[in-house]
């Protein structure tokens, strides 16, 4: 191995072990009470040295809101390819690609929640606040698909797409903030993924299409009635 390959090699591996006490300190102290002096001391480096691969906390939680997101895309292309599924049953695999989201780092997601539309993550640098509104468009965009393709079948209600996903994204976000208040009377009782999943089916229910007799019966239904 060359020494500019060596290099390169211990710099990703110092940028990781920043990460990894950076998720440790938030999780701790939560965004707020996090501060660089103290992930630098978990990451056993200096401030000066943290500051050489993070501007700040707040580029530092946004990496981490980037890598949720793209497990978030993950997830969902891996709904979408997987042979054998209908389209109903991709509405309901949503909730576990959900939950999956949640698990990746609950502390994490339930600060980044919070902290959404926040202005200490608005003043991020451009580049950065465009690759996180990128990640979360492509992670919209693709659980859009999911709809519009059961739509173009002919199988779902003509809804908007975007609004369903909307919908799913804000199910999920209350219910996952709701969580963290549940636990505070139970802590070994999951209540998240069976509403998760009660929610998901109540959409999957609500998407079915009526068939064509059905439309053409109330039709005739309505005509005879206003006569």
């Amino acid at each position: 191995m060359g020494l500019a390959e060596r290099k390169a090699r211990e710099k990703r591996q110092r940028r990781e072990t920043i990460l990894e006490a950076a998720k440790k300190v938030f999780t701790a102290d939560g965004f707020n009470g996090a501060t660089v002096e103290r992930i630098a001391q978990e990451a056993e480096l200096s401030p000066a040295t943290l500051y050489l691969y993070f501007k700040n906390k707040a580029e530092l939680y946004a990496t981490l809101n980037l890598r949720m997101l793209a497990f978030l895309c993950r997830r969902l292309e891996q709904v979408d390819n997987e042979p054998g599924l209908d389209h109903f049953q991709k509405v309901r695999r949503l909730a576990e690609v959900m939950y999956d989201v949640y698990t990746f780092d609950p502390q994490i997601l339930g600060n980044v929640l919070r902290m959404q539309g926040s202005q200490e993550l608005k003043g991020l640098p451009q580049p950065m606040q465009e690759e996180i509104n990128g990640m979360a468009n492509q992670g919209l965009q693709a659980m859009a698909k999911i709809f519009s393709d059961g739509i173009a079948a002919g199988q779902f209600r003509d809804y908007h797409p975007i609004a369903l996903a909307d919908m799913v994204w804000a199910v999920f976000s209350g219910l996952v903030l709701w969580e963290g208040s549940k636990r505070l009377f139970n802590q070994d009782k999951d209540y998240l993924k069976p509403t998760l999943d009660l929610a998901m089916e109540m959409m999957a229910q609500a998407l079915v299409r009526d068939p064509p007799e059905a439309n053409a019966l109330e039709q005739t239904t309505s005509q005879g009635a206003a006569l």
